[in-house]
């Protein structure tokens, strides 16, 4: 069992949910997927660089990446439907809480003039939203084998009701927010 996953069990939950006043252990907010999503605008000409962001992302997760394609075309960014644009991988239970555990423990402290994550990233239902500028900051990645430095966004989706019920399971995770 993930090491992430063994702290929420014991820890985390039950201090959330006297924290939280709940009633029943089974309504604690908890993480239940992690998305990760490589937008590549410029693969539109290039078939090299799709496969470049999947082997990225795959070594990132260690897990089969999804190609995603355009659902229409659009004349003003030169992309036509079901042309490949982007990358993404969906991670749960054992798998994301270790890259959980990644991301907070070795990523985050390696990116350039880190503050804090934004608190204000909840899309109201206690969803978090991220975005990383390089891919570098993972240690999967060598850096002497890219060939372009890309971001990506990572999602938690959690099943918490509200904002202030995901900014609370996230801090009990120790995520270094900025005040």
């Amino acid at each position: 069992m993930a090491r992430l996953k063994e702290v929420y069990r014991k820890q985390i939950a039950p201090k959330l949910k006297e924290e939280l006043q709940l009633g029943n252990v089974m309504e604690v907010p908890r993480i239940t997927k992690i998305t990760l999503n490589m937008g590549i605008g410029e693969a539109i000409g290039d078939k090299k660089i799709i496969d470049n962001a999947v082997a990225d992302l795959e070594k990132i997760t260690g897990q089969k990446v999804v190609v995603t394609h355009a659902r229409k075309s659009i004349a003003g960014f030169k992309v036509r439907e079901g042309w490949p644009i982007g990358v993404k991988v969906t991670l749960r239970n054992d798998r994301m809480y270790e890259f959980l555990d990644r991301l907070l423990a070795i990523s985050l402290p390696r990116v350039r003039d880190f503050r804090g994550l934004n608190a204000k990233s909840f899309d109201g239902r206690g969803n978090y939203s991220m975005g990383v500028k390089e891919q570098i900051i993972f240690p999967e990645i060598d850096y002497d084998k890219i060939d372009a430095l890309r971001g990506l966004d990572i999602t938690l989706t959690t099943t918490a009701r509200t904002d202030e019920e995901g900014r609370a399971l996230l801090r009990a995770f120790n995520f270094p927010f900025r005040n």
